[in-house]
């Protein structure tokens, strides 16, 4: 490459190079002045232009630089940067590289420099003042520096500030003969190394540097202990600070376990949606400010800016991190791709963000080229405008402003919907709940306070308000602290509105309030309620439904969440891509047992929730849901197994030769919300130890899934239908378990073999146990002795369930449920041998179309009991989603259904 006075002179043939490097001249002030400066990096620049630059490249140059003391470590430093942004802007403009590539190399640059001055300021200073030890553990203490902001988030723009905090793990003093305080020692070293990336020399600088993001700000010290820390965020820390330890990370020096022990300030354990409100105080305050000091052209600050698209992305962090730790990463770019694989941003709004972020962060950039100025103004002389407009690719000025004007526009749109306030949206638009908040405020009382109540449409005015008012005298009520009391109410007047639209709104409002009642506590799901109305509405049209639900929602109140997408919450499921889900959430926290249990269980409930919510808005057969939850079940149970096999010490193999077999509800796909799991478990492995090791996994599995644990349990399993019941091996191989069902099993576990499935494990064990399975059901037998132990069975059965009240038992009295499936069952046992396909597993009411189309059974009296089990098993549904464990009805609501089934029982058996 010619010198800069060849390639400027009118009329020169330039090369491709010096092309590259003559547009980047007319962009940028700073780079003319620089390649004037020092001709050495105008050849180096033609050397390497092509090439970003790399952590190596730079630690390389640094290395071959004679480093003796503070004015040579600061000469090396800024000449590194002279270098690294010539290249980089000449190939940003030229579009030799894009966004990611400025972001990284000044990220990089900042890591290296830190690192570099570290490296040398250490032993410089240990030399006068001895190590520093620490006072408890009596090791070395080393310094470490949290980068903040956009250096934390590899995302430093080309003349930023550097926002850092700089930490040591323990106080104590130095060794040397000198011998100071750890935090003196450490402070010292802060001062002298923010000169040498501060402070402004002949060379310039490398990064000026920010220390107001440290606890007590610019009062406080510059170094802080690990402890001091950790005390200042968990009883000082403001919302902000969570904010800007979103992007926080160690850039120079040992992390030492900093991370992890913040990080439970940054991530709440649960949804935390009070962060909304807190954000959006502060981007007030950020108004305000520009405002005040009229910054509306600051593409960073001002309306539809870089700090708005941030926000956007970094509120759902704040909300949801501590409960998705994959949304614990700190560029904005990969956490708004997150949040629309999630579903939590449309894709239309992702793409629109991610648009506007790299089209201001590149006008940020060409911002700063112009003066190296650490600018996000827009320029208001002509010539800086010229500049920009050709820096960002457009023919003129106007055009570029259009173009800007578009991107801003939608940043505001956007962060107007997901920050809009719900409290100023109600008073815009309903000022009808004036009344409600009087009746809970007490403003109204007496006969005008019922005559309201009545007049809003509830039954029992008197005796609602009653019950609604108690909760305002309670002591959890006056405990509240003032935000969560401001928001309680808030929803209890929404509440009163909403709850009278219902078909039964006293029980509607009291659930709610109930509900509300138990989870007031915990400040974060008042905020999700108050936040999104809409998910208040739909928590009492669902509690509203079924007392079983409101239970539901009170034991897991996180399921609150579910409710803010209603596409989600009201679609089909896709179990493959839930299964892939749960894989990757367990996996995400290996090592952690207790969370995995958790996250389980979390899951479970998260899905039962969907499920239900389908199911009281009528959208969902019992049939499907039933398969649904069984579905469900099945893929807890894989991954359980997927999870618990590697964890076991000294197991013998990678793969486990082991399946889960599903019997009653769960092997008939008929499970319901709180049904137990009937399994047992086999194994298919020759190994000597391979009993041994089964047994542990499946005692492992039983316990993961039975267990109580803060989010509470997953299933309650019976596995009695193992081989030799109670007293039998907790698991067995499929030769015993074949050796087992055909020389040894009576006759009511072949009864239970009609209804069970593989359901998880080893494909293989499954096809092995579907082949046993049909060799049982297809044995020879004598009919009338197989009836007389069916009866026997059955009489038992009814002796176990005695019912002495006047209405009917659906399950267990005679006509009932379980009448019907003694049916199906004998007959399977009785015909299979001549009839193969009634060892299928369709369920009870399949199965008697088949046997009344094989003229087995009457077929319009077989059609009319699998219509009656289909009505009972509704109808039980029905009773237990209103609360109620036994379903009973009265006779005759039932008495046809009755008289079909004990006929079909006595054309079979008598």
């Amino acid at each position: 490459m010619r010198t800069l006075s060849q390639i400027l002179q009118p009329d020169t043939d330039l090369s491709q190079d010096e092309q590259y490097l003559l547009h980047a001249i007319k962009c940028s002030s700073f780079i003319a002045r620089l390649v004037n400066s020092d001709a050495v990096l105008l050849s180096e620049l033609g050397a390497s232009l092509h090439q970003a630059w790399s952590a190596e490249e730079m630690q390389t140059w640094l290395d071959n630089q004679n480093v003796v003391d503070d004015n040579s470590l600061k000469r090396a430093l800024r000449k590194l940067r002279q270098r690294v942004m010539l290249r980089l802007i000449v190939r940003d403009l030229n579009g030799l590289g894009g966004l990611d590539e400025v972001m990284q190399v000044v990220s990089t640059l900042a890591e290296i420099s830190l690192q570099f001055a570290l490296h040398h300021l250490t032993p410089w200073l240990e030399t006068q003042y001895g190590r520093p030890i620490g006072e408890e553990s009596g090791e070395r203490q080393h310094f470490t520096v949290v980068g903040m902001g956009k250096l934390g988030g590899h995302e430093l723009n080309v003349s930023s500030d550097i926002d850092l905090i700089f930490a040591f793990a323990e106080d104590g003093e130095t060794d040397g003969a000198k011998s100071i305080s750890n935090v003196d020692f450490f402070t010292r070293l802060a001062k002298r190394l923010i000169a040498a990336i501060d402070e402004i020399t002949e060379d310039g600088f490398v990064f000026r540097v920010d220390m107001r993001l440290r606890p007590y700000g610019s009062e406080g010290p510059l170094a802080c202990s690990f402890s001091m820390l950790e005390e200042y965020y968990q009883n000082q820390g403001r919302e902000w600070e969570r904010y800007a330890w979103i992007k926080g990370r160690v850039v120079a020096g040992p992390d030492q376990g900093l991370s992890k022990l913040l990080r439970p300030f940054v991530f709440r354990k649960y949804l935390d949606f009070g962060a909304l409100a807190s954000m959006r105080d502060l981007k007030l305050q950020i108004q305000r400010d520009v405002n005040r000091r009229d910054m509306h052209d600051n593409i960073k600050l001002g309306r539809g800016g870089i700090r708005e698209v941030e926000f956007i992305a970094q509120v759902f962090q704040l909300i949801r991190g501590g409960r998705d730790a994959s949304l614990q990463i700190k560029s904005t770019l990969a956490v708004l791709g997150l949040l629309r694989s999630k579903g939590l941003l449309p894709a239309t709004t992702v793409r629109e963000l991610k648009a506007a972020y790299i089209f201001l962060r590149n006008l940020e950039h060409r911002l700063q080229y112009l003066e190296d100025t650490q600018t996000q103004d827009i320029p208001a002389n002509e010539e800086s405008r010229g500049r920009i407009a050709l820096g960002m690719g457009y023919e003129s000025w106007d055009a570029f402003l259009a173009a800007l004007e578009l991107h801003r526009s939608l940043v505001q749109r956007h962060f107007e919907e997901v920050f809009s306030d719900p409290a100023e949206e109600r008073i815009q638009k309903d000022t009808t709940q004036q009344q409600e908040a009087a009746l809970w405020k007490r403003q109204v009382e007496g006969a005008d306070a019922v005559a309201a109540m009545a007049q809003f449409g509830y039954a029992e005015p008197e005796e609602t308000l009653r019950k609604l008012l108690s909760l305002h005298e309670s002591p959890r009520y006056k405990q509240l602290p003032e935000i969560s009391r401001q928001r309680f109410d808030t929803l209890i007047p929404l509440a009163i509105a909403e709850a009278a639209h219902e078909p039964n709104p006293d029980q509607a409002l009291i659930r709610v309030a109930d509900l509300l009642d138990s989870i007031c506590r915990r400040a974060s799901y008042l905020a999700l309620l108050a936040e999104y109305p809409s998910a208040l509405t739909l928590v009492i049209r669902i509690v509203g439904a079924s007392p079983w639900l409101a239970q539901y929602l009170t034991q897991h109140p996180i399921l609150l969440d579910e409710l803010l997408d209603t596409r989600n919450l009201y679609a089909a499921p896709d179990f493959a891509a839930m299964h892939a889900d749960l894989e990757q959430r367990i996996q995400a926290l290996d090592g952690d047992v207790e969370r995995q249990m958790d996250e389980m269980r979390h899951f479970k409930h998260a899905a039962v929730f969907r499920f239900a919510a389908k199911d009281v808005a009528g959208e969902l057969a019992l049939e499907t849901l039933s398969d649904y939850l069984s579905a469900l079940a099945d893929i807890i149970l894989d991954v359980a197994i997927k999870t618990i096999w590697p964890s076991l010490r000294n197991r013998h193999r990678d793969e486990p030769q082991f399946a889960v077999i599903g019997y009653g509800k769960l092997g008939g796909k008929e499970l319901g919300y709180a049904s137990d799991l009937d399994i047992i478990f086999l194994y298919d492995d020759e190994a000597p130890e391979a009993g041994e090791m089964y047994a542990k996994l499946g005692q492992r599995i039983n316990t993961w899934l039975s267990s109580m644990t803060s989010a509470g349990a997953l299933y309650e399993t019976d596995m009695q239908l193992r081989p030799d019941g109670a007293s039998g091996l907790l698991v067995s191989s499929v030769q015993a378990f074949k050796t087992y069902q055909q020389e040894k099993a009576w006759v009511w576990e072949h009864q239970a073999l009609t209804r069970a499935r593989f359901c998880a494990g080893s494909q293989a064990i499954g096809a092995i146990f579907e082949r046993i399975r049909k060799e049982v059901l297809c044995q020879p037998r004598d009919k009338q002795t197989l009836a007389a132990e069916v009866v026997a069975m059955r009489q038992k059965m009814h002796q176990a369930h005695p019912n002495h009240g006047d209405l009917f038992d659906l399950k267990h009295d005679s006509g009932g449920i379980v009448d019907v499936e003694f049916i199906v069952q004998y007959l399977v046992l009785a015909h299979a041998q001549q009839y193969p396909e009634l060892t299928r597993n369709l369920g009870n009411i399949a199965l008697l179309e088949i046997l009344g189309r094989l003229g087995l059974v009457d077929a319009a009296l077989a059609h009319q009991v699998a219509q009656a089990y289909r009505d009972y098993r509704r109808c039980q549904h029905a009773i237990r989603l209103q609360g109620d464990s036994k379903a009973r009805v009265p006779l005759a609501k039932v008495e046809a259904e009755v008289a079909a089934v004990r006929d079909l029982w006595q054309q079979v058996f008598v």
